[in-house]
């Protein structure tokens, strides 16, 4: 207690003097228009750099919901290209008279994932996804981000799946150039993972530096024109009735964050028709 009064005796003016400052302050901004107008005017400049920046902190954290909702919409935009892709080759193949696109099943679904762990460094690399089996998430099905192709899925849990990237060397992803029938295989050999190879294509294809690699839409896995890539330059392959083309990957394998699953709702029955004819 003495300690306490000592220090209001030793700092006792300074605490008339801060009275004093408020009570000139009260004064001065209460009875005096100008003052008080510079008051308001300062005071709300502050409150509103404040506000802006807790808003732009409160955004900052929000962006992870922002970009998952993005995400979902560029998942659902892109269903519906895939379908209306699916519906014009039924019209190139149909009499238009006989197609009733309001009857006609809708081919492809996507699943919107987020990887939770991914690998680039090894010859045969996998990266997990947090959705699965209760998600409708398949064997067999494709997996893509913004950029194009990434994977296909090779095991599934509950609530998770492993996919075997494209950067594996066991794995080989039918391809063709883009606005052409053109068609080879995809391959990567281990290195560079932005780095892919396509071989067996045609000696007699034509095509230059920087056109486009797409999936061909020969696999259940991938709808047609998918990017995967474009060409760097030819190398020459041990078969002189072939090229290998060097192609530049589109997707960003060292910072894949979201990505989606291809469901072809079309596999069942096709798969039933491929085992047709077996014994």
């Amino acid at each position: 207690m003495r300690n306490l009064l000592n220090f209001f005796i030793r700092f006792g003016s300074w605490f008339i003097f801060a009275v004093y400052v408020i009570l000139s302050c009260v004064i001065l901004f209460t009875y005096n228009s100008y003052h008080s107008s510079i008051y308001f005017s300062s005071a709300n400049a502050i409150s509103s750099s404040l506000f802006g920046a807790t808003s732009e902190l409160t955004g900052y954290f929000n962006l992870k919901e922002i970009n998952r909702d993005l995400e979902e919409n560029n998942a659902r935009l892109e269903n519906e290209v895939l379908n209306l892709r699916h519906q014009l080759a039924e019209l190139h193949t149909l009499n238009s008279d006989s197609l009733d696109f309001n009857n006609s099943k809708v081919r492809y679904d996507y699943v919107a994932a987020t990887v939770i762990n991914n690998n680039i460094r090894h010859p045969k690399n996998y990266f997990s996804i947090n959705r699965g089996s209760a998600d409708g998430v398949r064997v067999g099905q494709g997996v893509v981000d913004h950029n194009g192709v990434v994977g296909i899925v090779n095991v599934t849990g509950k609530n998770t799946a492993r996919v075997i990237s494209l950067l594996n060397e066991t794995q080989r992803f039918s391809v063709k150039l883009k606005n052409t029938d053109y068609i080879g295989s995809l391959v990567w050999k281990g290195g560079d993972p932005n780095i892919a190879y396509m071989e067996e294509v045609p000696r007699h294809t034509k095509y230059q530096v920087g056109d486009t690699v797409v999936t061909s839409g020969y696999s259940l896995s991938f709808p047609a024109d998918i990017p995967v890539g474009v060409i760097m330059n030819r190398i020459k392959g041990a078969d002189d009735n072939f090229y290998i083309l060097k192609v530049r990957l589109t997707p960003d394998f060292k910072s894949l964050g979201t990505v989606r699953v291809i469901k072809d709702n079309f596999k069942e029955s096709l798969d039933s028709l491929s085992q047709f004819d077996l014994p």
